[in-house]
């Protein structure tokens, strides 16, 4: 994702072989066809300076400086170390040696001086608009000289957005950079790429500086590799049931007991890394009432869901960032949890009157709102259960389901109401994404604008002076988004890779969430 609704966001990125192999020689040209988590699919290009949307493919063209494995930490990668200075104004980055682009350009400090200034008027220019110049020292030696402290910085050095493409390939492709051609010092190399399709990778033979988080730190074993979009979950499962695929990169926890009977397909886990939630118009009557939004909040039950959704998988929802994450840490008052007494007693106070039909009324209107989910089967399900707890509490609600390949462009429309919005990222500044003023006109799908939210989001993205701080500033931002129910948190999902194991070999526990360099075949 990058965003990652997503990405982070939101996907695996570092799966290459954890020991040698000596294959048959049958089998020198090694091939493998993975599937796309479903939040990924849809990313329009491989450019990752200037796209929203990315997936995994992304982080095997392109290195970054720094990755962050599943425990989010932190490792070395193209800087093989880096210091930060006492006030946070002044990031310095011993470059790798040795690294070369696939079109034989060099990687050095040239390279980071060109990168750096190039996101500039991009969606992604948050990510680095902290740093004011970068200074080259000599070739393998950098430093970003700050406006401001930003210890986030390190965070969004190792995102999907932050791989680095060879300057040379960029500026010759200009717009077009991403789609016919995508060159960076990464495992693979895009041998082609048909948009919402599949995208084909082949190794690169001359990759000598993989990641630490990877055993392997040469050319990836799997030559390969075909990334395929399959927007039906059903389809994908059935594709890997009967051998058409070797490998889905997420899923759907309403498989998972078929998949865990099936002898040639074996299961990997990896930790929450999003939310899901439901975004309310907050422009957009009976939604510009802070009751109405608290009475439809209340009125979901999280465990239900979790339940007869996920089947126990993920955890409940009841904030809006990811529970691993210290800003997450509100005070239990504030969090968001089930009581339909409540919910009915607000929507009273709100004027709005039961009905014969048992829908509430007020002013001769119903009480009925539209309801926005994709059409995967697990948001339509989570959709019809938080239609049938809001009709329990009056609230009449219609659904209308999209498919993968146009939701994003649908929910943006201003006619929405509710919309159940999955993200994949494990940062606060997701708050940022989700629920700040400037992102109205894009992602910011509750239209929320308060000038008291704008204040502690400025103190939590640009006022803190250490990681410390900064937690406590978005902890604070979080709580307000929360106090005025903004969205209605639902589900907090685990991913679940599923991969056929008589074709493939895969490393457990996996050290990245993003990680196809340590696969091999089987043997």
């Amino acid at each position: 994702m990058r965003r990652r609704d997503f990405i982070i966001s939101v996907s695996l990125l570092s799966l290459v072989a954890t020991t040698s192999l000596t294959l048959p020689a049958k089998a020198t040209e090694t091939e493998a066809i993975v599937v796309l988590a479903r939040q990924e699919q849809g990313a329009a290009s491989y450019d990752p300076i200037r796209a929203v949307t990315l997936n995994m493919a992304n982080g095997l063209i392109y290195d970054r400086l720094i990755e962050q494995a599943a425990d989010q930490s932190y490792h070395p990668h193209l800087a093989e170390s880096w210091e930060v200075s006492p006030d946070g104004l002044s990031w310095t980055f011993k470059l790798r040696k040795g690294v070369t682009f696939t079109d034989g350009e060099p990687f050095n400090a040239a390279t980071i001086a060109w990168w750096i200034p190039k996101f500039k008027g991009t969606e992604n220019e948050y990510m680095v608009d902290a740093i004011d110049k970068v200074g080259t020292i000599d070739e393998h030696t950098v430093r970003f000289v700050m406006k401001r402290p930003e210890p986030n910085l390190i965070f969004n050095l190792a995102m999907m957005n932050m791989g680095i493409p060879s300057p040379r390939a960029y500026e010759a492709a200009g717009d077009g950079y991403g789609v016919l051609e995508a060159v960076g010092t990464g495992p693979y190399k895009l041998e082609s790429f048909v948009v919402g399709q599949e995208t084909v990778l082949v190794s690169n033979e001359d990759y000598t500086w993989g990641s630490p988080l990877t055993e392997n730190r040469n050319a990836p074993h799997i030559k390969r590799l075909t990334v395929r979009e399959i927007p039906d979950a059903s389809t994908a499962f059935l594709e890997l049931r009967t051998g058409g695929v070797d490998m889905l990169l997420d899923m759907p926890t309403d498989f998972l007991p078929q998949i865990r009977s099936e002898a040639d397909i074996d299961t990997r886990d990896l930790p929450g890394y999003g939310i899901t939630f439901v975004a309310i118009n907050t422009r957009a009557a009976p939604f510009t009432d802070v009751k109405v939004r608290q009475a439809v909040a209340l009125a979901i039950d999280q465990s239900a869901i979790l339940k007869s959704v996920y089947g126990g998988v993920g955890k409940e929802a009841h904030q809006l960032l990811v529970s691993s994450l210290l800003e997450s840490k509100v005070d239990p008052s504030a969090e968001i949890r089930c009581d339909p007494a409540q919910a009915a007693k607000l929507l009273d106070e709100a004027g709005w009157t039961t009905g014969d039909d048992g829908i509430r009324g007020k002013d001769g209107k119903p009480l009925r709102v539209k309801l926005w989910a994709r059409a995967d089967t697990e948001y339509r399900r989570t959709a019809e259960i938080i239609q049938a707890q809001l009709k329990s509490v009056g609230i009449g609600v219609d659904i209308t389901v999209f498919d993968a390949g146009t939701y994003r462009d649908q929910f943006r429309k201003p006619e929405r109401e509710l919309v159940l919005q999955p993200y994949s990222w494990t940062n606060a500044d997701i708050l940022d994404w989700f629920f700040s003023a400037k992102r109205l006109d894009s992602w910011n799908l509750s239209m929320w604008d308060e000038p008291k939210s704008e204040e502690l989001h400025n103190l939590a993205m640009y006022g803190s002076k250490t990681w410390d701080e900064r937690v406590a500033n978005f902890r604070t931002y979080h709580a307000h988004l929360l106090a005025n129910f903004v969205a209605a948190p639902v589900h907090e999902p685990a991913q679940t890779m599923a991969f056929n194991k008589t074709r493939l070999m895969t490393p457990l526990p996996f050290r990245a969430p993003y990680s196809i360099v340590d696969i091999k075949p089987a043997q």
